[in-house]
């Protein structure tokens, strides 16, 4: 996938998630209401962390960025599923998001690992050389 797929879906990730807090009975539940808040947070700021990343100024500050975008992922899955649990909505309406999540958290592990791992090789090499 490439990089502007990646922002585009994250975006849209976020946007999802914004219109699922809408939806959250927010003035029936105090809970809802603080979840929402929550899930409004984690989950635009992992949409607007991706493109910071792609300007970052070394290696080293791309991956950090990666890395506090993957937190606010992993957030807002745990939000997601507890908003699951708590079943405010149809499950049907929440799954898709959990889903994408998850998606998204195993994209960019995967990618952030390859970079970790490249960052140590190159590290390494310049050691020995």
């Amino acid at each position: 996938m490439h990089n502007h797929e990646l922002e585009e879906r994250l975006l849209d990730f976020s946007v999802r998630c914004s219109k699922l807090c809408r939806a959250l009975p927010t003035r029936k539940y105090y809970d809802a209401d603080h979840v929402a808040k929550q899930l409004l947070r984690a989950a635009t700021h992992a949409g607007f962390h991706y493109p910071e990343a792609r300007s970052a100024e070394s290696t080293k500050d791309f991956l950090h960025k990666l890395k506090v975008m993957l937190k606010e992922l992993r957030e807002s899955r745990a939000e997601l599923r507890y908003i699951q649990r708590l079943e405010y909505l149809a499950p049907g309406r929440v799954q898709p998001l959990v889903q994408e999540a998850n998606e998204l958290i195993a994209m960019f592990t995967a990618g952030t690992r390859k970079l970790s791992d490249k960052m140590v090789q190159r590290s390494t090499a310049e050691k020995a050389g």
